[in-house]
């Protein structure tokens, strides 16, 4: 983490903070004097160097802050006064948001497992068994003899065969475990094992639906969150909801000839998980894209364009803002 803080009429403050950069080099591309410089990108995704993704000239920075409302990842922070400006009215904002509809949500830890930032948490309570299925069973132990059959075929682990002494065994059932499936019953050679599937026969019996449900909460960390759409795309019950900084598609050089498996730069430094090895050759997906750049930026033949069509970033007050940051869409 690097920062700046200069007194004056205004204590004004700039802190890079590394573990929520991507190496975009969106701020590197629009600061106005060259104060910012990428790192080593490709080196640092892949864990060789421990750096930070930029390097600020404390020197030659001026502290405006367009680099802190430029970054669509809040990796950089600006203050004036101790207040951050992406507060402040007068300042751009970006309009871009990840969210999920907790009406919605059946927990089913989609999100959670695709999410490439590890944005989300998934806390469920699962339903009890014995709410879900209703049965009998029981174990005639004079007609039992112990051949084990019953638990080896258990698919619940809910039968045990248990010494008791020498020479002598005792069948013992776990109904917490059993579901009733009656394989037991059907497999016992002596017809020791009496079992009933309650649930079947009750298919027109009102149960208590709420107490099948699944229950918990899922959190989405915004800090984390870069809007990359995984949890849009993957949810079965459409409960995610994404609007990406970024709009616009990404293109190869079709002269270009893609080192795919013995290159792989562009995908190691993704942080969407957007870029897949396919027949040897690098392709992106375009659903989970953020147009950050981070690929262009490390293509050893700089075959990679990013081409952004809109960018939503709202409020830009200063014409002279606006002639740099409109750069980042127009490919100035």
């Amino acid at each position: 983490m690097s920062s700046i803080k200069r007194d004056g009429e205004e204590t004004r403050s700039l802190k890079h903070t590394n573990d929520k950069c991507v190496g975009c080099g969106i701020c590197t591309s629009i600061c106005p004097t060259k104060s910012i410089k990428n790192g080593p990108i490709l080196p640092i995704a892949r864990g060789l160097v421990d750096m930070d993704y930029v390097n600020i000239n404390k020197d030659s920075c001026c502290l405006c802050g367009l680099c802190a409302v430029a970054c669509p990842f809040d990796s950089l922070e600006f203050k004036i006064n101790e207040k951050n400006i992406k507060d402040l009215e007068e300042y751009p904002k970006w309009i871009k948001d990840a969210a999920i509809d907790s009406e919605s949500c059946i927990y089913c830890k989609a999100c959670e497992t695709a999410c490439p930032q590890d944005a989300i948490k998934v806390a469920r309570t699962l339903p009890k068994r014995e709410n879900l299925v209703i049965g009998e069973i029981d174990v005639d132990q004079d007609k039992c003899i112990n051949c084990k059959i019953c638990e080896e075929l258990c698919p619940g682990d809910a039968i045990k065969v248990k010494s008791t002494g020498r020479n002598t065994y005792e069948t013992v059932l776990d109904e917490d475990k059993c579901v009733y499936c009656l394989v037991c019953k059907r497999a016992c050679p002596t017809d020791a094992i009496k079992a009933v599937c309650s649930s079947c026969a009750y298919q027109d019996y009102k149960f208590d639906e709420d107490a099948f449900k699944t229950k918990g909460d899922t959190i989405l960390n915004p800090d984390s969150c870069i809007n990359c759409g995984w949890c849009q795309e993957i949810c079965p019950v459409d409960a995610a909801t994404v609007i990406k900084p970024f709009e616009g598609d990404v293109t190869f050089d079709e002269e270009m000839e893609c080192k795919g498996d013995s290159c792989h730069a562009c995908k190691d430094v993704c942080p969407c998980n957007a870029i897949e090895i396919v027949d040897g050759k690098s392709t992106i997906d375009a659903r989970v894209c953020i147009l950050c750049g981070a690929c262009s930026n490390v293509c050893p033949q700089k075959g990679i364009q990013i081409n952004r069509t809109k960018m939503n970033l709202e409020n830009i007050r200063s014409k002279s803002w606006n002639n740099i940051l409109s750069g980042l869409t127009s490919g100035k």
